[in-house]
């Protein structure tokens, strides 16, 4: 009797996502679909999932981009449930477009570039031409100093791109990771505040995650501390900067210009903003590699259990040392590696191998068994006080 086709696993793309990428997905594993009720993850870019209804089958969901605003992490997070996300993914198109925009302020492009389209057809062309220019004058980049605000992959990439352009770099980070920080160029001077960035910096770039912490981050107290005639740059998210600071720091001219990423409409014909929409990761190649970087971290997430870059999970990978594994998703308080391994014992399942790790609330096992894990104790895992999640990944044996 032919042995029955196992079901596909059902993968949700709620945006559009680059073949590139989807292609990553075998077609014998895995159904690509633009609609489903209860698929087994979800693969977005901007689509809101905060009013979204999830079906029961829901193991994990994708961001095709860095930030994850547009996801209920939380809520995600209770059930067991991982987002990843693709940072560094896009990191270089932010980093060229950063650059552009400091072109941009630093050299007066954009009146400059709509005095040059008002120009009328004349015999005195040229001469307007000529006269018009005296008004555009800007300054170089070498020798100005670039405020850095968030030093992670992006953050040293601008910093890297700028020293090399002949700027003095101050950055500020509490949070910097090891990694960053390794990457970090040597000549960049640290900073002990954010304060002390707007003071010494002719140019502001912002490069942090939106949180309680950074809404806000630049508000109407801090913007009198820029230097007059600075520029701020905005290539982060739309609410580290209040509309209203802005606009104060223009008008009292603290601010030469305010160029971001993210248009207001509080802050729309202003003359001295720079808005463009939403265009940091709008490369092919950002949109390829966020992709390809987000469907490997799903592939190897719902085959084999392993996790990173997942936003509300620790990293944790395990090589298979035996054919049937368990991925459970707890809570991360105390003697829950011991329950777990108690139940396992009591259904007589030895374990070949088990891996551990916790992040805040959130705690993660992974254990591989020498023998076949039956349907009653996936049940008790699963009724353990703190248990999320239980998942059985057995191998192909």
């Amino acid at each position: 009797m032919a042995r029955a086709r196992a079901k596909k696993c059902e993968i949700l793309v709620l945006n559009n996502i680059t073949q590139v990428g989807l292609k990553r997905f075998p077609a014998e594993q895995y159904a690509v679909v633009k609609e489903a009720k209860d698929p087994q993850a979800i693969l977005v870019r901007s689509a809101d999932l905060h009013r979204r209804e999830f079906g029961p089958s829901l193991k994990a969901v994708g961001r095709a981009g860095a930030g994850v605003n547009n996801i209920p992490v939380a809520a995600l997070s209770k059930r067991g449930v991982p987002v990843f996300n693709a940072p560094g993914a896009n990191a270089n198109a932010v980093k060229e477009l950063v650059l552009a925009g400091m072109l941009l302020a630093a050299r007066n492009l954009p009146p400059a570039l709509d005095f040059v389209r008002g120009l009328k057809t004349s015999p005195q062309f040229e001469e307007q031409v000529e006269d018009g220019k005296k008004q555009f004058a800007g300054s170089e980049l070498p020798g100005h100093t670039l405020g850095i605000i968030g030093l992670g992959k992006i953050g040293s990439l601008v910093a890297d791109a700028a020293i090399r352009l002949g700027m003095n770099v101050l950055g500020y980070d509490p949070h910097i990771t090891v990694d960053a920080a390794w990457s970090l160029p040597s000549q960049v001077r640290k900073a002990g505040a954010v304060d002390e960035v707007l003071k010494q910096s002719h140019f502001v770039s912002l490069h942090v995650p939106l949180g309680e912490k950074t809404r806000h981050m630049i508000d109407a107290r801090n913007i009198e501390h820029f230097r007059p005639g600075a520029v701020l740059l905005n290539f982060s998210r739309d609410g580290v900067v209040a509309d209203d600071a802005v606009a104060k720091g223009l008008n009292s001219h603290r601010l030469r210009w305010y160029v971001t990423d993210f248009p207001s409409a509080g802050l729309l014909g202003h003359a001295g903003v720079i808005a463009l929409p939403h265009l940091g990761a709008s490369t092919r190649e950002a949109e390829d590699n966020c992709a390809i970087m987000v469907v490997d971290q799903l592939r190897d997430y719902l085959e084999h259990g392993n996790l990173q870059n997942a936003v509300n999970f620790p990293d944790a990978a395990m090589a298979r040392e035996a054919p049937y594994r368990l991925a459970i998703a707890n809570a991360n308080v105390p003697d829950m590696l011991g329950a777990i391994s108690h139940a396992l014992g009591r259904g007589k399942i030895n374990i070949h191998n088990m891996l551990n790790k916790s992040k805040g609330e959130m705690a993660y096992t992974l254990v591989d068994a020498d023998s076949p894990v039956p349907a009653a104790m996936l049940d008790e895992l699963g009724q353990l006080k703190g248990v999320l999640a239980v998942r059985y990944l057995p191998a192909d044996v």
